[in-house]
Protein backbone atom coordinates (compact mmCIF):
# COMPACT_ATOMS: atom_id res chain seq x y z
CA UNK A 1 0.00 0.00 0.00
CA UNK A 2 1.62 3.15 -1.19
CA UNK A 3 1.09 6.59 1.37
CA UNK A 4 -1.39 9.24 -0.40
CA UNK A 5 -0.10 12.06 -2.09
CA UNK A 6 -0.67 15.65 -0.60
CA UNK A 7 -3.67 16.79 -3.01
CA UNK A 8 -4.85 12.96 -2.28
CA UNK A 9 -5.21 13.36 1.87
CA UNK A 10 -6.37 17.33 1.54
CA UNK A 11 -9.58 15.76 -0.50
CA UNK A 12 -10.15 13.09 1.75
CA UNK A 13 -9.61 15.23 5.13
CA UNK A 14 -12.93 17.44 3.38
CA UNK A 15 -15.26 13.91 4.13
CA UNK A 16 -14.18 14.05 7.84
CA UNK A 17 -14.98 16.48 11.04
CA UNK A 18 -12.66 17.27 13.64
CA UNK A 19 -9.91 15.64 11.82
CA UNK A 20 -6.07 17.55 11.07
CA UNK A 21 -2.76 16.00 9.32
CA UNK A 22 0.18 16.49 11.30
CA UNK A 23 2.80 14.98 9.31
CA UNK A 24 2.66 11.82 8.54
CA UNK A 25 -0.31 11.37 10.99
CA UNK A 26 -3.83 12.42 10.86
CA UNK A 27 -5.05 13.36 14.45
CA UNK A 28 -8.22 14.15 16.38
CA UNK A 29 -8.84 14.64 19.65
CA UNK A 30 -12.14 13.32 21.38
CA UNK A 31 -13.73 14.94 24.85
CA UNK A 32 -15.82 13.25 27.26
CA UNK A 33 -17.79 13.96 30.27
CA UNK A 34 -15.84 11.11 32.15
CA UNK A 35 -12.90 9.10 32.19
CA UNK A 36 -15.05 5.51 32.12
CA UNK A 37 -17.13 6.83 29.40
CA UNK A 38 -13.60 7.71 27.27
CA UNK A 39 -12.10 4.34 28.31
CA UNK A 40 -15.36 2.64 27.05
CA UNK A 41 -14.96 4.31 23.65
CA UNK A 42 -11.40 3.36 23.69
CA UNK A 43 -12.46 -0.42 24.15
CA UNK A 44 -15.33 -0.01 21.12
CA UNK A 45 -12.43 1.63 18.77
CA UNK A 46 -10.00 -1.08 19.71
CA UNK A 47 -12.59 -3.47 18.35
CA UNK A 48 -13.24 -2.22 15.07
CA UNK A 49 -9.25 -1.48 14.94
CA UNK A 50 -8.39 -5.20 15.09
CA UNK A 51 -11.01 -6.28 12.49
CA UNK A 52 -9.80 -3.56 10.60
CA UNK A 53 -6.12 -4.86 11.66
CA UNK A 54 -5.33 -1.20 11.69
CA UNK A 55 -4.74 0.63 14.70
CA UNK A 56 -3.91 3.55 16.13
CA UNK A 57 -1.89 5.21 18.67
CA UNK A 58 -4.26 6.72 21.11
CA UNK A 59 -3.39 8.98 24.14
CA UNK A 60 -5.37 8.97 27.37
CA UNK A 61 -5.41 12.09 29.21
CA UNK A 62 -8.19 11.99 31.84
CA UNK A 63 -11.30 12.77 29.49
CA UNK A 64 -9.76 13.40 26.32
CA UNK A 65 -8.26 10.71 23.93
CA UNK A 66 -5.83 12.01 21.21
CA UNK A 67 -6.45 9.62 18.38
CA UNK A 68 -3.19 9.52 15.67
CA UNK A 69 -3.53 7.31 12.47
CA UNK A 70 -0.24 6.61 10.24
CA UNK A 71 -0.02 3.56 8.26
CA UNK A 72 3.88 2.83 9.34
CA UNK A 73 4.68 0.16 7.28
CA UNK A 74 3.99 2.34 4.12
CA UNK A 75 5.57 5.54 5.38
CA UNK A 76 2.37 7.84 5.90
CA UNK A 77 -0.55 8.20 5.22
CA UNK A 78 -3.16 5.67 3.21
CA UNK A 79 -6.41 4.82 2.76
CA UNK A 80 -6.55 1.90 5.69
CA UNK A 81 -6.03 5.64 7.78
CA UNK A 82 -8.92 7.37 6.73
CA UNK A 83 -11.41 3.76 6.68
CA UNK A 84 -10.18 3.92 10.08
CA UNK A 85 -10.97 7.53 11.43
CA UNK A 86 -14.43 7.16 9.37
CA UNK A 87 -15.15 3.93 11.68
CA UNK A 88 -13.89 6.18 14.77
CA UNK A 89 -16.41 9.18 13.79
CA UNK A 90 -19.34 6.70 13.47
CA UNK A 91 -18.44 4.91 16.50
CA UNK A 92 -18.54 8.74 18.46
CA UNK A 93 -21.18 9.62 16.43
CA UNK A 94 -23.48 6.50 18.12
CA UNK A 95 -22.48 7.57 21.57
CA UNK A 96 -23.07 11.15 21.21
CA UNK A 97 -26.76 10.79 19.47
CA UNK A 98 -27.84 8.80 22.27
CA UNK A 99 -26.81 11.12 24.93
Amino acid sequence: MRPLSDIEIQRALGGLTGWARKGDTLTRTFQFATFPGGIDFLRRVAEVAEAQAHHPDVDVRYTKLVFHLSTHDAGGITTKDFALASAVDALYEGITSTT
